[in-house]
C-alpha cells in the first residue's frame, strides 16, 4: 500500500499548487494585437528556376572544319571579353580549300593582265577584258570570305566576345567538328530571369505587368521585386506548367546564381480587409477562429482566413479594425476564460 500512498500524497500536492485559492477565478497571462484594416492583395505562388535571360545569350559557333585542340573552359565558368575559350585546328580540306581558292586569285589576276595587253593590241576584245575583270574580282571575294572563316591559318584561337558565364560547352579536347558547329554558349551575368511555372487553370490570373516577388527556395533572406514580362501560351511538356518569364534587377543579392531554385508570389486583384497577426488564427474540427478580448474575458469567434503576407493574415467574421485579439497564450485559453495582459 505504500506506494499507493505515495501516489495519493503527490497527487493532493500538485492539486494544492495549481487549484486557485477560494473565491479566486482562473486566468491566462496573453498577449495581445489590435485588428488592422489594410489593402491586401491576392497572391498566386509558383515555383521555378533562375535562367540567363534569352535575349542575352550568346552563340559561338566554329566557322570551318576542324580538330578541337584544347578546351580552357567549363561549364558555368566566369569569362571576361577577350579570354581563350578553345584551340581549333583547321582541318586539311579546309585548308586546301583556302589554298586553291588562293591559286585561283593568281590565275584570274594573270589572265586579266594578260587580256589587258591583248586589248592594247587590238587583239582582244573589251568584252573579253571585262569578263577577265569580273572573274578576279569573284575571285578574290572567295578567297576573302575564306580568310574570314579562318581557313588561312592552321591554328585558330576562339575568344569570348563579352563578359558573361559559360551556359553549355558542346565540344570537347580531341573532337572533330564540321563547319558551323555550335561549339559555347555564353550568357550576360547581369540579364537573369525567373522562369517560372503556372497551372494552366490559374493562368487566367496573371497577365504582361503583374508584380511579382522572388525569393530563393534554399537561401533565406533573399527577396527581390519584379514584374512578369512574358506569359508563355503553351505547356511545357516536361513539366506540364506554362512559363511566365520575370526580369531579375541588376543589383540582385550576389546569393542568387545562375540554376537557384526560386519561390515567386505573384500579386493580384488588391482589396481592402481586415489583418490580424498569423499567431492569432486556430484552428479545430469546427473551424478556423480567432480569441478576442471583452471586459477582460476572451470571446471565440469564427473567422475564415483570406490572403497571408508575411506574419500577417486576412480574416473575415463579426469583427471589427480596432478589435483586439489575444496572439500568445491563446492556446490555453476558453471561451468565456478571464485573460490577464502581459505587459
Amino acid at each position: 500500500m505504500k506506494p499507493l500512498l505515495r501516489s495519493l500524497t503527490v497527487l493532493f500536492l500538485w492539486l494544492a499548487t495549481t487549484l486557485p485559492a477560494s473565491g479566486e477565478t482562473p486566468s491566462v497571462l496573453v498577449r495581445t494585437a489590435p485588428v488592422v484594416q489594410k489593402t491586401v492583395s491576392d497572391t498566386l505562388i509558383a515555383y521555378g528556376v533562375l535562367d540567363p535571360d534569352p535575349d542575352q545569350v550568346l552563340s559561338l559557333s566554329l566557322p570551318h572544319a576542324g580538330l578541337i585542340n584544347r578546351v580552357w573552359v567549363r561549364l558555368g565558368q566566369r569569362v571576361k571579353s577577350g579570354d581563350a575559350l578553345l584551340e581549333v585546328i583547321t582541318a586539311p580540306d579546309a585548308q586546301m580549300q583556302y589554298l586553291q581558292a588562293q591559286s585561283g586569285v593568281d590565275y584570274a589576276q594573270r589572265e586579266y593582265q594578260r587580256l589587258q595587253r591583248l586589248r592594247s593590241e587590238q587583239l582582244a576584245t573589251k568584252t573579253q577584258v571585262d569578263a577577265a575583270g569580273k572573274n578576279l574580282q569573284d575571285a578574290k571575294a572567295t578567297l576573302e570570305a575564306l580568310r574570314k572563316r579562318g581557313m588561312d591559318v592552321a591554328r585558330e584561337t576562339l575568344r569570348a566576345p563579352m563578359d558573361g558565364i559559360v551556359t553549355r560547352v558542346d565540344v570537347g579536347q580531341g573532337q572533330r567538328v564540321q563547319s558551323d558547329t555550335t561549339a559555347i554558349l555564353i550568357a550576360a551575368e547581369q540579364r537573369l530571369i525567373a522562369r517560372l511555372g503556372v497551372e494552366p487553370e490559374d493562368l487566367a490570373a496573371v497577365q504582361t505587368g503583374t508584380p511579382v516577388t522572388i525569393t530563393s527556395v534554399f537561401v533565406p533572406g533573399v527577396m527581390l521585386d519584379s514584374q512578369v514580362r512574358e506569359v508563355h501560351a503553351m505547356i511545357n511538356p516536361d513539366t506540364h506548367l506554362v512559363e511566365v518569364l520575370a526580369p531579375i534587377p541588376a543589383e540582385r543579392d550576389d546569393r542568387l546564381v545562375l540554376g537557384s531554385r526560386i519561390r515567386a508570389r505573384f500579386h493580384l486583384a488588391r482589396h481592402t480587409a481586415l489583418v490580424v497577426p498569423r499567431s492569432a488564427v486556430l484552428g479545430d474540427a469546427p473551424g478556423t477562429f480567432v480569441y478576442s478580448v471583452a471586459a477582460g474575458k476572451a470571446r471565440r469567434v469564427t473567422v475564415q482566413t483570406g490572403v497571408e503576407h508575411g506574419n500577417e493574415v486576412e480574416i473575415t467574421g463579426p469583427l471589427q479594425a480596432g478589435d483586439t485579439v489575444v496572439v500568445t497564450g491563446n492556446y490555453e485559453l476558453t471561451d468565456g476564460m478571464t485573460i490577464r495582459t502581459a505587459p
